[in-house]
């Protein structure tokens, strides 16, 4: 909970909420109208998180807003106050083994399963239909319907309430006439007799309905529909990961300075002002400014800069950022949500929350489909009383027009279409969170490509070698490479890996010493060798000749680092060293145009690397193309920024600094190869590190969507198609059994058309 004031000098409160009850949007769009009804309140409500952001007055009582979200038939509370440093020490968050909230959903779904199977069985083979099997099935299904149900019923009287329709309307009204006809019929009419059975008779006439049960119907819809609701629940708990997997890339703890002691404390305890010391290869822990040691500080998981970034005293430091060279001793600025980390962690929930929710298809759908159909169960029940054909017949018309409406058809559309279209997703090292990310594929008419590790390999590599007069590469690159290879230095490590796979082995070091910030020195096969920059070199008085020179200067405008070599009192070779481009990229970025895409370069690099990556893989080099030289919170800006222009965008990435742009963007796709950050905030992960899958990934979306449209129409159709039957009091069960089943299996069988995607 925070205070800021408006631009009118009016203080209001930002409160967060945690909501529960909710089944689909309409739920959300609900809950956020009766809070705006409130004087100054502002609300958004996000159906994925389950959270409430609410700006109010200050002096609002909580308890005022929560009334508010209760009134409307859901629940509210504030989230638990935040941990004490001292408790975080004591007990490090995340020991504890937290709920799964969709246990109960799986458990609900396992036992209807168990319990639907033979029910449907008996109801469709005639041979297992032994005597008393309708009691069996009465007893099997009737837990489904009160128990396993019971969510639907529970929506479908919120919904009552409030004079609105959802699928959950249409379920439990389905579900309810199903096992309420058959009920009458077992107790009051002949269906209980017996011996009775369900006999092949593909007739259209008259019937009282006294000797039809519809058990199967009723545990099947349920069933059904639970499994859906179960994998769309799954998916939606990942919704708050990125944010824990953000807070968990920090430090957990660090080695504190006091007294000039080393002691090593829990991250929590840690307070501005605090000296702590950072040793190569550890996390620095919190953002901080340098006071003591150099070294080379790895920042591209938050940056996306792709070279190390060099540190010495008096340099300001990020948390989390790797320290890739040497000891620092680091005094902290700013801890716990003050930290660019938690920053980044509040932009990626401010993305998430702010981006719109795609309403199911069926909700849409059932918001006219389930008035219409009571309608017309009402007017044929008053019809045919007017008509003097007796209660019960009236009774079984107005009853069949509500079963026959209910489709189990439509249980299957989103599901069999999903699982089919994510399996094959799966094989082709594409990855689907859920249903609701797949309309923006749709709708996709720009593309923004992160470029580190995204485009490129994100790692450093030896890519040029230019050599003075009279030297060979092969002396220079083992020369070089030995030196460097003592060295921990992220681009040593590149020229020394480069050298090794180009002239095998490499001789040893002698005398090696590090120039902090400026490069190496050292002995190698008797030659006094340097390497670094160009001004290391001139300390020696072993300036670049003027091809060298050039060569430098040519590498530096293409955005490449390079380093000079020098030995025997000579400067003698330059090494180009850059992030290579990978070997998919161009031909990814084509398929994206075939697709009707405008590729956009985004980037946390400088402005001459990013054009020369554009130019590699074929993206326009001109401003709106290709943008450089970005923070996380610019990332988020710029996306913001397209979709203010009417675009509808999708975003690639793979690091931290994406994980607020994936969240913001209409569809996020994470490289999988990337950090758990991106992967979480995204809508699809390419497990693959290759930039051709993003391209798959849109276009099995669409055709998987396709697919979800195809399956809800014709479930709907066949239903439409038989109610003028049912109200004709023509409804046949077996009639009604086979289009029932007819349509399921279309339902399936369209959908598994899924598995022949390439």
């Amino acid at each position: 909970m925070g205070t800021t004031t408006t631009g009118s000098g009016t203080a209001v409160t930002d409160i967060e909420l945690a909501i529960g009850g909710m089944t689909c949007a309409s739920c959300a769009n609900r809950i956020e109208r009766k809070l705006n009804k409130l004087d100054g309140v502002t609300a958004t409500v996000n159906y994925a998180t389950e959270k409430a952001r609410v700006n109010a007055p200050q002096g609002v009582d909580p308890a005022v807003l929560v009334a508010q979200v209760e009134a409307a038939g859901y629940t509210a509370e504030l989230p638990p106050p935040p941990v004490s440093p001292t408790e975080a020490g004591a007990e490090p968050a995340g020991t504890g083994e937290e709920a799964d909230p969709t246990r109960a959903l799986r458990q609900r779904l396992l036992i209807s399963i168990a319990l639907s199977v033979p029910v449907i069985a008996m109801a469709m083979v005639p041979a297992l239909q032994f005597t008393y099997w309708q009691w069996i099935s009465l007893a099997l299904a009737g837990p489904v319907v009160v128990w396993a149900a019971w969510p639907f019923h529970r929506a479908a009287w919120t919904n009552l309430r409030h004079g609105t329709a959802t699928m959950d309307t249409l379920i439990s009204l389905g579900v309810l006439a199903a096992f309420g006809w058959s009920l009458w019929a077992l107790l009051l009419g002949t269906a209980g007799v017996p011996g009775m059975t369900h006999p092949f008779e593909l007739t259209v006439a008259p019937s009282d309905g006294a000797g039809n049960i519809y058990l199967e119907v009723a545990a099947g819809v349920t069933t059904f529909i639970l499994a859906g609701r179960y994998f769309e629940a799954r998916s939606k708990r990942r919704a708050g990961a990125a944010l824990r997997a953000l807070l968990e890339l920090g430090a957990k703890d660090v080695a504190i300075l006091r007294d000039g002691v080393e002691t090593r404390i829990p991250i929590g305890q840690l307070a501005v002002g605090d000296r702590f010391v950072v040793r190569p290869g550890e996390k620095i822990a919190t953002d901080g400014v340098v006071e003591d040691g150099s070294s080379a500080v790895d920042a591209s998981m938050l940056t996306g800069e792709s070279v190390p970034v060099e540190v010495g005293p008096g340099d300001p430091v990020v948390g989390a950022t790797v320290n890739a060279g040497g000891r620092l001793v680091v005094r902290a600025t700013r801890v716990g949500a003050d930290t660019q980390l938690a920053q980044m962690a509040e932009l990626v929930e401010q993305a998430q929350s702010g981006k719109a929710q795609v309403q199911r298809l069926a909700d849409r759908i059932s918001g006219i489909f389930v008035p219409i159909v009571i309608a017309l169960s009402v007017a044929t029940l008053g019809f045919w009383l007017g008509a003097g054909v007796g209660s019960a017949a009236a009774f079984t018309a107005a009853v069949a027009v509500l079963i026959i409406a209910c489709p189990c058809a439509l249980g299957l559309a989103t599901p069999t279409a999903l699982l089919v279209g994510t399996g094959r997703g799966a094989q082709l090292g594409i990855l689907i969170k859920g249903p609701e990310v797949l309309e923006s594929t749709r709708r996709v008419d720009t593309v923004v490509l992160d470029k580190t590790g995204t485009v490129t390999t994100g790692q450093m590599s030896l890519v040029e070698i230019h050599t003075a007069d009279g030297v060979t590469e092969t002396e220079a690159l083992r020369l070089a490479g030995a030196l460097e290879h003592a060295s921990e230095h992220p681009i040593a490590a590149a020229i020394s890996r480069g050298a090794q796979e180009r002239v095998g082995d490499l001789p040893p070091v002698e005398e090696f010493t590090n120039h902090e910030g400026l490069g190496v020195q050292g002995v190698v096969d008797g030659h006094g060798v340097l390497a670094g920059r160009p001004a290391l070199l001139e300390q020696w008085s072993q300036p670049l000749p003027a091809g060298l020179a050039a060569a430098k200067e040519d590498a530096q405008e293409r955005g490449y680092t390079a380093v000079a070599v020098a030995w025997d009192g000579a400067a003698r070779a330059v090494l180009v060293v850059a992030d290579t481009v990978k070997p998919t990229s161009a031909e990814a970025i084509t398929r994206l145009r075939d697709l009707g895409l405008t590729p956009v370069l985004l980037t946390g690099d400088n402005a001459a690397a990013a054009r020369t990556v554009a130019a590699q893989v074929g993206i326009d080099p001109g401003p709106d193309t290709v943008i450089a030289e970005v923070l996380p919170a610019d990332k988020l800006d710029v996306i913001k920024r397209l979709q203010d222009q009417g675009k509808v965008v999708a975003m690639v990435g793979d690091g931290v600094n994406d994980a607020a742009a994936l969240a913001q963007a209409d569809l996020g796709l994470a490289m999988g190869t990337g950090t758990d950050v991106a992967i979480q905030a995204s809508d699809l992960t390419l497990v693959r590190g290759d930039l051709r899958a993003a391209a798959d990934a849109i276009r099995l979306s669409r055709r998987t969507l396709s697919t979800i449209k195809g399956n809800l129409f014709w479930a709907f159709a066949y239903n439409v198609a038989a109610l003028p039957l049912a109200a004709a009091g023509l409804l046949n069960p077996m009639i009604a059994g086979a289009a029932m089943a007819f349509s399921s299996a279309f339902v399936v069988a369209n959908s598994l058309r899924l598995r022949r995607f390439a």
